[in-house]
């Protein structure tokens, strides 16, 4: 399953290559509560069709209804983009069920060979953070890369002249150890928009696990990484209990720019992993104190399914930025997460 932003590139491309008119839709700015953040993707073509959003669902039908009434000119009604606002009064804020105070601004252009939509799309499928630059009079459209942490990177800027959004690749979730609680994890993870691959060397693991939109690889964990080489949207999760497979990809996750490492296992198994590291795999002290183990949020877990569900929450909230803080003792960390080290 593709992330949200992909599946709107991809509808558009598709109905540019067969003909179809169709406009883009971008969330350039928005003022006080909002539906869907800056940047946000939709893409509507001529038979009033979406794919993505913008709001809640009441701006999207005022949008349809202007192209099924008057086509695609009747939202965008010249080359050059439109910019719209909704929510500006408190009239327009309740017709288009903006939240109270809500404003949303948006850049709408049509579809065009010019809109370098096929060459975004590789970018992302080439993991490569891209700016995209969007010129408000003649709609023609420049890619740039960009490193992550870039001043501005991320965030869209419009001005009387350009809109510039930041388009990256899709986060990426690597699950070291094939089994049901790496079933859950990835099911999970799919539907959070990532991509998915499952490590496991051991053919008696394989044999039975499958999953559409999973990519399996019987490598060793370390060669693994090394070859996928974990960038800043890429989580890493050790989900084997065997330190022969789990060490070896946490060794080289931990060194890597990965976002999130975890593993599973006891807190006293976790305290010995962390031993194991430094002293034969000589990962320093700074890199093991980033490692998440026992991994997941403590919500009582007991099955499987619950585990992955406290393990892809603490990923999410590491990718937004939001981390948990570490007890205050020993006995406040045992209370609050022994219970997530249960096997899988």
């Amino acid at each position: 399953m593709e992330d949200l932003d992909t599946q709107v590139l991809r509808a558009a491309q598709a109905w540019h290559a067969a003909g179809l008119p169709g406009v883009l839709v971008t969330v350039a700015r928005t003022w006080g509560s909002s539906p869907r953040p800056p940047g946000s993707l939709m893409a509507i073509n001529g038979r009033g069709e979406t794919v993505g959003s913008v709001s809640g669902g009441c701006i999207e039908d005022d949008l349809i209804q202007r192209i099924r009434e008057g086509g695609v000119q009747a939202a965008c009604a010249s080359e050059a983009p439109t910019v719209l606002r909704y929510g500006i009064s408190a009239d327009q804020a309740h017709r288009f069920g903006l939240p109270c105070g809500g404003t949303v601004e948006l850049v709408l252009e049509r579809l065009a060979e010019h809109s370098q939509v096929d060459a975004l799309l590789q970018a992302c499928q080439q993991r490569r953070s891209t700016e995209r630059r969007l010129d408000l009079h003649s709609g023609r459209v420049s890619l740039r890369d960009v490193q992550r942490g870039e001043p501005g990177d991320g965030v869209p800027r419009l001005s009387e002249s350009e809109l510039v959004t930041y388009l990256g690749p899709r986060s990426r979730l690597i699950l070291i150890g094939a089994g049901d609680l790496s079933r859950f994890l990835s099911q999970m993870a799919l539907s959070l928009g990532f991509e998915v691959t499952v490590c496991d060397p051991r053919s008696e693991h394989r044999a039975s696990w499958g999953l559409d939109g999973v990519t399996l690889s019987h490598e060793m964990p370390d060669d693994l990484i090394l070859r996928l080489r974990p960038d800043a949207r890429t989580a890493v999760v050790a989900l084997t209990h065997d330190p022969k497979l789990d060490d070896l990809a946490l060794m080289d996750a931990l060194r890597s720019e990965a976002f999130y490492v975890g593993a599973i296992g006891s807190r006293r198994n976790t305290a010995q992993r962390r031993e194991r590291l430094r002293e034969h795999f000589d990962v320093p002290d700074a890199a093991l104190a980033a490692l998440h183990g026992p991994a997941g949020l403590y919500i009582g877990s007991k099955t499987p399914a619950e585990i992955a569900l406290s393990i892809m929450a603490e990923i999410v909230a590491v990718k937004n930025g939001i981390h948990r803080p570490q007890p205050a003792t020993v006995e406040e960390g045992k209370a609050l997460r022994e219970p997530v080290d249960r096997p899988a």
